[in-house]
């Protein structure tokens, strides 16, 4: 007598075939944050404070958008002069400040001796922070403010940051107000002449159709970029890591 077949299905040897694929129904865990080829750009920001540095901006944006509508008289002290800038236009000096606190690496030796060029690194990351300045700069349009505000705005958050990546480099990030308040101060009290008009070196007072103006804070912001993405890390940033 043959034995049984234990194997219900003659047509296979290898058991019952196996049932359809289920495609997973709950949300997939691959995020964008967890792809591993974010995570040295994710590194390197979260490195310099980017994240805690943009919050602080975000704050006193707000605080310009609320008050868009409102211009701070330019003081007396040479003529008597009747002078006065928009709160949107004076905001972006501290922009430019906070965000220059970022330039600030822990990791500057691992960075200087890393296997590719940080340079183009660096580049990208300026670039990154010029468009967050001038995204914040751009909060007071939704209050209302001119075209022309924001433009003359926009380009001293230009200058301003560029001032501050001198400052950054040249002093550390530490005190990378130094240089923008440095300019900022003499603007405010000697910046405008007796006739009640920007004086020529004022760049940050003059109206937003200024050419001269616009070029020297495209010069700063170059300048200052230049300066943070080809140089190394400074000694101070070395001794800071000790």
């Amino acid at each position: 007598m043959p034995p049984a077949n234990p194997n219900p299905n003659p047509g296979s040897s290898h058991g019952p075939a196996p049932g359809p694929s289920r495609k997973p129904t709950g949300p997939s865990r691959l995020h964008l944050l967890d792809d591993p080829r974010l995570a040295p750009v994710l590194s390197f920001v979260r490195c310099r404070g980017l994240p805690r540095a943009a919050g602080v901006a975000l704050l006193v944006a707000l605080a310009a958008t609320a008050f868009a509508g409102r211009s701070v008289a330019v003081p007396e002290f040479r003529y008597l002069v009747d002078f006065s800038v928009p709160v949107a236009e004076i905001v972006p000096l501290a922009h430019a400040v906070i965000l220059a606190t970022t330039l600030f690496s822990p990791m500057a030796d691992l960075e200087q001796t890393s296997a590719q060029p940080m340079t183009r690194h660096r580049a990208l990351y300026l670039v990154a922070l010029l468009a967050l300045a001038l995204g914040l700069t751009a909060l007071p349009l939704v209050a209302g403010a001119t075209t022309e505000v924001f433009v003359s705005a926009a380009r001293n958050v230009v200058g301003y940051l560029g001032l501050a990546m001198l400052s950054a480099r040249l002093f550390g990030s530490g005190l990378a107000w130094l240089l923008p308040l440095a300019m900022f101060g003499p603007t405010l009290l000697l910046g405008v002449g007796s006739d009640n008009n920007p004086e020529p070196w004022a760049w940050s007072l003059h109206p937003s159709t200024h050419t001269p103006a616009m070029i020297t804070a495209v010069l700063l912001w170059v300048l200052g970029a230049f300066a943070s993405a080809t140089a190394g890390p400074r000694q101070s940033e070395r001794a800071e890591q000790n």
